[in-house]
């Protein structure tokens, strides 16, 4: 749970910055950042390679890095190749995709993003050894630093995304070398051939599902923007960034447990721990389902400017933050397939979800706009979960959820939904923030209970 501190001080930043920037950006401008985002991911996805698994696997299954150094070096060729070939071609693709007079900005989205994969590798190894320093060191300097400095780029010099990107790059540039000097890339490993294509066996299908899972995260932008402009791309990426916080704390989760869950030799102990950590994730998630609910109205209102039209965005909020409860379940089916090496799998599986996420954005947002993209991001989290739990071997056999703790989460999603109905005035606003404020002892016994249950998980 460190490194998830260490890699969610992204979060922390983020949640600081981005009320910063969606008062500095007018709501076109703020779309065309989060588009920027997107693409982003779009060619980390690809210039990756699932390589980052590859590596955390290798490093556990020698019990020495010396091999996963030589995938570090692999990673920043495939890295350099890639992401050159996305900047030539850009000319080709980037009005498909909403970028017509952003040229700029694609240029420097794809020069952040070259690094950025090579500091990705290098952390999963850092996790693997558990260098708890160097990785902390490395993560604050690419997220916390790169946001930072770029705020203070769209203050000094320009305010637009292109300026705030180029603080992105430049700290990520300086987190790359510092990883290369913590990691010790082997150039050897460029020749390690055997190596190699053992890692890319299990990285290609990773690759696959990782842009379907990019689809189900990030690809509503896209479609937005095609059906209803940039402005509502910003309104959504404003709610988006608020109800994506639990999720994407679940992910650093995941990232932060493989490498336990693949040390752990016994496949029917690993099966538990998964069943036992989804349980205690979801008794986590109750009281920070409520309060982020409770909170959601105030918040907007604070954060965001009345261009953004903050009182129709609780909705959003609130859909895309339930699908905090299927990632927790498809993320522990999907650690214990990764560490089984069914990466084809998790490709096909990701990808017919994300295809599922296309048609119902197609069909839902001419219909409710953002709100239905939201329907379709919780739907297609859900399908992909139930997916991924059918795919299990049929041995050992996984538990379901306890009845009453699969009560208490229907509870309160149905207590949740129904506060989003109450009137959004200043005293209705300031009474849910005060509810919201006393669901921290109902979380800080959740943390309590899951930190008991694993301490006994280690004595049993």
């Amino acid at each position: 749970m460190l490194y998830v501190i260490g890699w969610s001080s992204q979060l922390v930043v983020a949640a600081l910055v981005s009320p910063v920037l969606a008062h500095m950006l007018p709501p076109a401008e703020f779309g065309a950042l989060a588009l920027g985002i997107t693409l982003h991911q779009i060619v980390l996805v690809f210039a990756l390679l699932g390589l980052d698994q590859a590596i955390v696997l290798q490093r556990a299954s020698d019990g020495n890095a010396h091999a996963a150094r030589g995938l570090i070096a692999v990673s920043i060729m495939v890295a350099g190749l890639v992401t050159l070939l996305f900047c030539v071609t850009s000319p080709v693709w980037r009005s498909a995709v909403g970028f017509a007079e952003h040229a700029e900005l694609v240029y420097m989205v794809i020069l952040w993003t070259a690094p950025a994969v090579s500091v990705q590798v290098m952390l999963a190894l850092l996790l693997t050894e558990d260098r708890l320093l160097q990785f902390a060191l490395v993560v604050g300097l690419s997220t916390a630093g790169g946001q930072i400095l770029g705020l203070i780029l769209l203050v000094a010099v320009h305010k637009d995304a292109t300026t705030y990107f180029m603080g992105a790059a430049v700290c990520q540039f300086a987190a790359m070398l510092l990883a290369v000097v913590f990691t010790r890339p082997r150039i050897g490993g460029l020749v390690s051939w055997s190596v190699t294509k053992h890692a890319v066996r299990l990285g290609l299908p990773l690759t696959a599902a990782s842009i379907a899972l990019f689809q189900l995260s990030s690809g509503d932008r896209f479609i937005i923007q095609v059906l209803l402009g940039t402005e509502e791309v910003g309104r959504y990426q404003a709610a988006n960034i608020m109800g994506s916080i639990v999720i994407l704390l679940l992910s650093f989760v995941s990232g932060a447990w493989t490498p336990r869950f693949a040390a752990v030799r016994d496949e029917t102990e690993r099966w538990a721990l998964a069943t036992d950590s989804r349980d205690e994730l979801y008794r986590i998630l109750l009281p920070v389902t409520v309060g982020m609910t409770l909170a959601t109205p105030l918040t907007l209102q604070v954060i965001l400017p009345e261009s953004f039209r903050p009182d129709s965005l609780a909705i959003v909020v609130f859909l895309i933050s339930l699908s905090a409860f299927p990632v927790a379940a498809g993320d522990a089916t999907g650690r214990l397939l990764i560490i089984q090496r069914r990466g084809k799998t998790i490709g096909i599986l990701t990808s017919v979800s994300a295809v599922a996420s296309v048609i119902l954005n197609i069909i839902l947002v001419p219909m409710w706009g953002i709100v239905g993209a939201a329907v379709a991001t919780l739907a297609t989290y859900a399908l992909l979960a139930g997916m991924q739990q059918r795919a299990l071997p049929a041995s050992p056999v996984w538990q379901k959820v306890p009845g009453r703790l699969a009560s208490a989460v229907l509870v309160v999603i149905s207590a949740s939904a129904a506060s989003i109905l109450l009137p959004q005035t200043l005293e209705w606003n300031l009474l849910r923030f005060a509810a919201a404020l006393m669901c921290l002892p109902w979380l800080m016994v959740a943390l309590r209970r899951a930190r008991g249950a694993v301490q006994e998980a280690r004595t049993g």
